[in-house]
């Protein structure tokens, strides 16, 4: 039996039922029809009896259409389904399908119009279908998500006619559900097979085992010119009689923690170049948290997940695996946006009641613009006495952009200077973190993902934690 493939919605069906207390209309040939009675309306004007023979054709037509309706399948004869091509992933564009399955004896041409949210599809969906008797039929459209979350789909409204078109019921089929949009699934196996080439790349090195490089034990070895004298095991030398050394590894098994910042900061929306949707800050540090997430397991390391805005959205311990990297993506799904500032200090306390080991906490964040320090720069400095603290501030593309631009008025000018003011301001404040043992940097969205990724395997390199 094939198994649905993770992540993508279960497909949900039901019967038509009649759609409104009569459900039932003229089709396309019909008021053709009516149209060609009109022609009798040109002889009536020299021979008003003949007038007369209108009225028996539209008499006639108007015994089809009951004759057609009867013969109809009856909306209880139709079932429809609505079935998921792939997992909906934010920004990315994916497949919908409307299967009809016709239990009638007859044959059956079907408009249906699929009822789902405007952060999917901007315009409802409709689709024409053909289904023989006994037989089914299906057709695709296409989606964009241009929101993560759970999002309601309600129901199929359909119109379908006989193969004489003359005759139309309305009919309606209850298959509302939900579906859970993801963040960019894609961007985090791409980041993962970078991390797969680049460990291939280095594997000869690693092999070598620098001097110095992790504070893992792997091995000893006799002594060799150049090594550390505090790597020297002095029992081993001693039971040997020469000089033995240690040799040390990157460690594995360490604890990453994604520190996610959900308030009114990362709600900043910015247009995305390649689907001109716009996407919140937010969004883009999702994708990021999910890249790092699976590059980080894939490493042997566990992770941990925070995402807080005026109270703990998310708080997953840290793990590893295939089933605790499915929570994570399903937790940064419903990681939603809040218009308030986020509560920064309670994030810290939880993390630090949580995470006791040395660790490394990534935290994805901004800078608010207010005439002291934010707290969010108090508290990843009192992190810092604990773990080592990678501070990400999201940046504003526009922001550089006004900057850069040479100011050609007044008002540009006043744009200008405070664009350079704020950039000089944020820039003062991550110096400050530096010079406190954070490594703090502004990140523009577009390139959160791997510039988190290269961050992190440059720590493991270095074994900073």
């Amino acid at each position: 039996m094939n198994s649905t493939p993770p992540f993508v919605p279960s497909t949900l069906s039901a019967r038509a039922r009649k759609a409104q207390w009569l459900g039932i209309g003229f089709g396309t040939r019909f008021f053709v029809g009516l149209l060609v009675g009109l022609v009798w309306v040109v002889p009536a004007a020299w021979s008003p009896q003949i007038i007369a023979g209108m009225f028996i054709w539209d008499g006639l037509l108007l015994l089809l259409w009951v004759w057609d309706l009867i013969r109809m399948s009856k909306p209880g004869e139709l079932e429809l389904q609505r079935v998921w091509q792939s997992a909906p992933s934010l920004g990315v564009s994916s497949k919908l399908s409307v299967e009809l399955q016709n239990h009638g004896r007859r044959a059956v041409f079907a408009r249906v119009t699929d009822e789902i949210p405007r952060t999917l599809r901007r315009e409802p969906p409709t689709v024409e279908l053909f289904a023989a008797a006994g037989r089914s039929a299906r057709a695709e459209y296409a989606i964009l998500p241009a929101q993560r979350g759970d999002m309601r789909l309600g129901k199929f409204y359909l119109r379908y006619q006989s193969s004489l078109r003359i005759a139309e019921r309305w009919a309606v089929a209850d298959v509302a559900g939900s579906a859970r949009v993801l963040p960019y699934l894609e961007q985090a196996k791409q980041q993962t097979l970078y991390l797969i080439r680049s460990r291939q790349v280095q594997m000869e090195r690693r092999r070598r085992r620098f001097r110095g490089l992790g504070r893992e034990f792997e091995s000893l070895r006799e002594y060799r010119s150049g090594d550390e004298l505090r790597s020297i095991c002095w029992t081993a030398t001693a039971r040997r009689s020469k000089l033995i050394t240690r040799v040390f590894q990157v460690e594995r098994s360490q604890s990453v923690w994604i520190v996610l910042d959900a308030g009114r900061l990362l709600r900043a929306q910015i247009v995305q170049a390649e689907t001109s949707l716009r996407l919140s800050k937010l969004d883009y540090a999702v994708d990021a948290a999910l890249a790092l997430a699976q590059a980080a397991m894939h490493s042997g390391d566990r992770v941990g997940l925070l995402a807080y805005g005026r109270q703990i959205q998310q708080n997953l311990n840290a793990g590893r695996g295939a089933a605790h990297l499915r929570q994570i993506v399903e937790s940064l799904a419903v990681v939603r946006p809040e218009p308030y500032e986020a509560d920064h200090a309670r994030a810290a306390r939880a993390l630090l009641t949580e995470q006791t080991r040395r660790s490394l906490i990534v935290w994805i964040t901004d800078l608010a613009e207010t005439a002291g320090t934010p707290d969010v720069i108090e508290y990843a400095l009192e992190m810092t006495r604990r773990h080592l603290v990678l501070f990400a501030a999201v940046g504003q593309p526009d922001l550089n952009e006004l900057a850069a631009r040479r100011p050609e008025s007044e008002q540009e000018m006043f744009r200008y200077i405070a664009a350079l003011e704020i950039i000089q301001r944020r820039e003062l404040l991550l110096r400050r973190l530096r010079q406190r043992g954070v490594l703090a940097m502004e990140l523009m969205p577009g390139a959160l993902a791997g510039s988190l990724v290269n961050h992190y395997l440059d720590i493991k390199d270095r074994s900073l934690i």
